[in-house]
Order: C-alpha cells, then structure tokens, then sequence
C-alpha cells in the first residue's frame, strides 16, 4: 500500500508526514511519500523541518528536494491525503477519477479541520505542527492496520 501525503509547496508538511510515517510504521508492505501542489522548482525541505525531523527522528532531510504532484503520482497511490480540505478539493476536481482515494489526514480519521502550515513560522510553530503530525499518524497507522486486518 502506497500512502500520499499532499501540502502546498512540499518542504514542511507532507515532507514531516512522510518521514514520520515511514519511521514509525513497520508493515513492510506499507510506505509513504510526498507531493506538494504547487512546488517552487528546485526547493527543499523547509530549514525548521529539517532540524524538527532530525532532532525527533534521527533522519536526515538536508537534501529532500520538493516534488510536484501529476497524475503519474496520483495513480500510484492507494491513499491520498491531503493537508487541508481546499487541497483535497482541487485534488479531487482535478482528478476525479481518483476521487474515492482522496481524503485531508484529519477526516480520514475522524477529526476536522486542517493541519495549519508551519511554513515561515519559528521552530516551536514547526515543533506543533510535528507532534500534531505524528500523534494523527500514530492513529492513521492503527486504522490501517485494522482495515487490512494486520494485528
């Protein structure tokens, strides 16, 4: 199962997602990674996320570099999710066809409202934003595992 996170320029959000799913999640069949919907060419993972990733998890980003999301991405996803409810909603209307795939993070489940962006924020703006990150992952990692019957 491939799981996509999707945020706006993928340097703090999505990028955090992922390296907090894939370091926490030990289904070998389960992975993670990220796109953003409207990347800068040639940017990197966020400064503040670097250091918060490599301060909680031992992983180093120095040189993730940003990802644009297309539809290429999108097919090869099992499950898409989004940062914010206007992200799933252009992802959805631009790709309708995978719409049943789509979600924000928090409504898959079982929370509302958005994961706010960290981006230009200090490092405890980004330190909240991390932990939100990692304790919704803890419990998407758990609906994941019950949906497939993994116990």
């Amino acid at each position: 199962m491939k799981v996509l996170f999707v945020c706006t320029g993928n340097t703090c959000r999505s990028v955090m997602a992922e390296a907090i799913f894939n370091n926490c999640c030990k289904e070998k069949d389960i992975c993670a990674f990220s796109a953003g919907l409207s990347v800068i060419p040639n940017s990197i993972a966020s400064e503040n996320a670097i250091y918060v990733v490599k301060e909680n998890l031992k992983i180093n980003l120095n040189h993730r570099k940003a990802i644009q999301i297309d539809e290429k991405i999108i097919e090869n996803s099992d499950l898409i999710l989004t940062m914010t409810s206007a992200i799933r909603d252009v992802l959805k209307n631009n790709f309708p066809k995978y719409s049943d795939n789509i979600f924000t993070l928090n409504d898959y489940i079982g929370f509302s409202g958005n994961i706010s962006d960290p981006f230009g924020g200090n490092i405890e703006v980004y330190k909240d934003t991390f932990f939100e990150l990692q304790g919704k992952i803890f419990l998407l990692i758990g609906k994941i595992r019950e949906d497939k019957g993994i116990y």
